[in-house]
């Protein structure tokens, strides 16, 4: 008896189709203009050496920071990541949620920058980004530098966080006794990656090694 070979359906031709074209792990990097941008370069830095695709938008106040904090940069911050954006090209692939991402974190992100993404302003690619990560439901990471904080920051916070964001802002840690600056940005940057989901070593973690 001849067994006749079935054609392969649309639907597995498809799911072979996606199988084949998987994305790499990207992850979308804002940096606005807020103080903390040694935080940025080593954040760029890390995505670089474990080999997630880094999609960045600096704003015009990040690039002045940027010149202000550290030896390279903007030039340094492009360098360190694959794809850089212009923050007025709306139509930029990470405009879509059809393009996939990992998700994004914004560090440093500005007052004015979290005020946008709480409140659904996409006027640049960065807070369109913002709003798009928080429509997809995926991770979006806002390491809001400011301080003291009035009642409008905190409401911002508040409704950012209800939209699903988290608010992480740079916080050092003094268990690590860390003794350097490179030390306290290293703390900071992992746990900024863990709120990604993306888990590398460091700094140390508390009671994770034999006491």
């Amino acid at each position: 008896m001849q067994v006749e070979e079935r054609k392969p359906t649309i639907a597995s031709q498809e799911q072979r189709l996606e199988s084949r074209s998987e994305a790499p792990t990207r992850v979308i990097v804002g940096l606005s203009g807020a103080s903390g941008m040694p935080f940025a370069l080593r954040l760029l830095e890390i995505l670089q050496g474990i080999s997630v695709e880094s999609h960045l938008i600096v704003t015009k106040a990040a690039i002045q920071c940027l010149q202000v904090e550290t030896e390279g940069g903007f030039e340094m911050a492009r360098s360190l990541a694959d794809h850089v954006h212009s923050n007025a090209d709306i139509g930029a692939s990470i405009a879509s949620g059809s393009f996939r991402t990992h998700g994004m974190i914004i560090a440093p992100c500005s007052v004015k920058t979290l005020a946008e993404i709480a409140n659904g302003i996409g006027s640049s690619l960065l807070t369109r980004a913002a709003d798009v990560t928080l429509k997809e439901r995926r991770r979006l990471v806002l390491g809001v530098r400011e301080t003291p904080l009035h009642l409008g920051h905190l409401r911002n916070m508040t409704l950012a966080t209800e939209m699903g964001a988290i608010i992480a802002p740079p916080m050092p840690a003094f268990y690590t006794r860390g003794q350097t600056l490179e030390d306290l940005v290293n703390h900071q940057v992992q746990r900024w990656l863990d709120a990604l989901g993306i888990h590398v070593t460091l700094a140390p973690r508390w009671k994770e090694t034999a006491e």
